[in-house]
């Protein structure tokens, strides 16, 4: 299976899963990816998903070059629409996605844990956009992604070197969310993380991620009207009487509430 699913309590855990190749991302895998997240948005029950790699050196490095080689220009727009579509699901997914990087995240691979809600990595891991160093472009969201996360300037310069970016250096820029652990610590981090999320309201969490992912492709005016309706449904939402209920009785909150779909978030 080039994609591995095992589900700890409220998180979906996600794994690529061709360790031979670094992980690559190739059509099957992202098939099996789209298909996961499929059941996953089905399944009210998955507050958080982690997204990491197999093996000890990449959580991946790419798209499959074999595949893409040679294409007409047709055909290749058809084959990176896909997969931009299939990456794209994770930042529009309406449950928290953390990637968990190891190792290498290059190219496609990069793509694809910036697309996810946030970022946590061992320390020996790194990251890059090395494909103008083939004569190609970023075709999975780097060149927008990127800038809109670590600002103009960082982009442009990691994107036309392709130079590697370390743990450490992608923590300062912004890009991982919490300082590098050591390897073999990664993923009780990751886990750790995501069962805090899980513990949230889900309605809120599903919201936050909205509001987030609408206000940054809209103006300020824009992203604070729909802040405000947002927090307007989470305040009538039963969800939020369970939490104001628990913290006025000095307890955890009991959210019973299901995850929501994405339609469900704007509602």
């Amino acid at each position: 299976m080039t994609l591995l699913t095992e589900r700890r309590d409220a998180t979906l855990w996600l794994t690529l899963n061709r360790p031979g190749v670094h992980n690559a991302l190739n059509a099957e895998l992202l098939g099996r990816l789209d298909d996961a997240l499929d059941e996953a948005a089905a399944d009210t029950g998955v507050r958080a998903i982690v997204l990491t790699g197999a093996g000890t050196k990449a959580f991946s490095a790419g798209a499959d070059l074999g595949e893409l080689a040679g294409l007409p220009a047709e055909r290749a727009h058809q084959v990176l629409a896909r997969g931009g579509r299939i990456v794209g699901r994770l930042e529009r997914s309406p449950v928290p996605v953390i990637a968990a990087v190891g190792g290498l995240a290059l190219g496609g691979g990069f793509e694809l844990a910036l697309a996810c809600s946030f970022i946590v990595a061992a320390e020996r891991a790194s990251f890059g956009l090395p494909e103008t160093g083939l004569g190609l472009i970023p075709g999975y969201g780097g060149t927008q992604r990127l800038p809109r996360l670590i600002g103009r300037q960082a982009a442009l310069h990691a994107i036309l070197t392709g130079e590697r970016i370390t743990a450490d250096r992608a923590y300062g820029l912004g890009m991982v969310a919490v300082p590098p652990v050591p390897r073999e610590d990664l993923d009780a981090t990751a886990e750790r993380i995501a069962a805090t999320v899980a513990s949230r309201g889900p309605h809120a969490s599903g919201r936050v991620l909205e509001a987030v992912a609408s206000g940054l492709d809209s103006s300020l005016e824009a992203g604070l009207r729909l802040e405000t309706g947002l927090a307007a449904l989470c305040v009538a939402d039963p969800e939020a009487a369970e939490g104001i209920a628990a913290f006025r009785e000095h307890r955890a909150p009991a959210f019973t509430t299901p995850a929501l779909t994405g339609e469900e978030a704007e509602r």
